[in-house]
This record gives structure tokens, C-alpha cells and sequence, in this order.
């Protein structure tokens, strides 16, 4: 019991609006996130992963910002980027997942990945002031939040004017051509990507 007080106090509780269903469903299988991510992607995802970082162009000492953090793998890769001088911020609404990334993080022995802070919260609903990050990801999330829109207006409000925001997810294209090909690629056993980002301008969203 002791050991579980230690983990949950490793972050911060925060109110959150979503689907019950949902939330207890990303609880349930956090034991099994990371090797579900390996099984659907052929470990492609954690290429894809660095990409989605890479795009952000966070640099050392920035104030960077993971949304759908799940058990951390973004938020060690940010954490990499910017240095134990930055800040990482790892947001999701399962506490389960948070745990996971929480207790992964104790094991990890460079000094930048104790610049990670875990917050459990909504991404529909930001627990953080305007202009506050220098960029934001999020990672196989977008797809799961109810209020889509709802959400980038979020990560604009929370993102420095001219700082980007990196999406990855899962796609399903409404183009034939794209489409058939995507439809090989899983037969395949392959789970086709998307990455986009927005700039911290209205235009990106509006």
C-alpha cells in the first residue's frame, strides 16, 4: 500500500470531463498499452513517436507540453530534447496509464527525465494558463477525445504565438487510391500513421 501512496503522489489530480467508458477502459488495459502499440504498428510506432517530436522543434530549455501521454514514451522523448533545463509535461485522463509512466520514470537514470511532471486531466479542458508551452504534442489521443475541437482550441490557447503543435494518430483516408493502399497495409499487418502540425496562429485552426 505504501509503495501505491508513493506513485499517486507523484501527480497532480485534476477534474475531468469524458466518457466514463472510455476512462475506464484506457485503465483497464495500461498494463498492456505499450505491447498493443508494438502488436498494431510492428514497433513502427516508436519511429513515429520521434518523428511527431522531431516536428515540434523543441529545443534545450523549453517548456514543452504531451497531451494523451498514456505511459510516457513522448514525454521521455521531449524530455531528451530539452534538456534537464526544460520542462516536460505529461497530461492524460487515465490514472492507471500515469502510474505506468510515473514508475518508468523512477527507473530512468539521466538527469532530464526528472524534468517530467505527470498531470492526470481533460485535454478538452487545460489546466494551464495562455502562451504557456513552447510545444505540444499528442500521440494516438486525438482520436479518443469526445470534443475534438474543443481540444486544439485548447492546445492553441496553452501554445506560445508562432510554436507548433505535433499530432500523431492513427488514419483512414477517404481518397480510393490512399485508401486500397492503406487496406493492403493492414492486411499486412501495418497500421498507417498520420503527422500534422499547427502553428500557433488562428488561421491553423479557424
Amino acid at each position: 500500500m505504501a509503495c501505491l501512496h508513493l506513485s499517486i503522489c507523484s501527480f497532480r489530480h485534476r477534474p475531468i470531463q469524458c466518457s466514463n467508458e472510455r476512462q475506464a477502459l484506457f485503465n483497464r488495459i495500461a498494463p498492456v498499452y505499450d505491447n498493443l502499440n508494438d502488436v498494431l504498428s510492428l514497433g513502427q510506432h516508436r519511429i513515429w513517436k520521434r518523428m511527431a517530436v522531431s516536428w515540434t522543434g523543441a529545443k534545450m530549455g523549453d517548456n514543452v507540453l504531451d497531451l494523451c501521454c498514456g505511459s510516457g514514451d513522448i514525454a521521455f522523448l521531449l524530455s531528451e530534447k530539452v534538456g534537464s533545463n526544460g520542462k516536460v509535461t505529461g497530461l492524460d485522463f487515465s490514472k492507471e496509464q500515469l502510474l505506468i509512466a510515473s514508475s518508468r520514470q523512477k527507473l530512468r537514470a539521466r538527469d532530464c527525465y526528472k524534468n517530467i511532471d505527470w498531470v492526470e486531466g481533460d485535454a478538452t479542458n487545460l489546466p494551464f494558463s495562455e502562451y504557456q508551452f513552447d510545444a505540444v504534442t499528442m500521440g494516438y489521443g486525438l482520436r479518443n477525445v469526445i470534443d475534438k475541437y474543443r481540444a486544439m482550441l485548447e492546445m492553441y490557447r496553452v501554445l506560445k504565438p508562432g510554436a507548433k503543435v505535433s499530432v500523431l494518430d492513427f488514419n483512414k483516408s477517404t481518397q480510393p487510391f490512399v485508401a486500397s493502399f492503406q487496406l493492403i497495409r493492414l492486411s499486412a499487418g501495418f497500421r498507417v500513421p498520420y503527422l500534422s502540425f499547427l502553428e500557433g496562429s488562428t488561421n491553423s485552426i479557424l
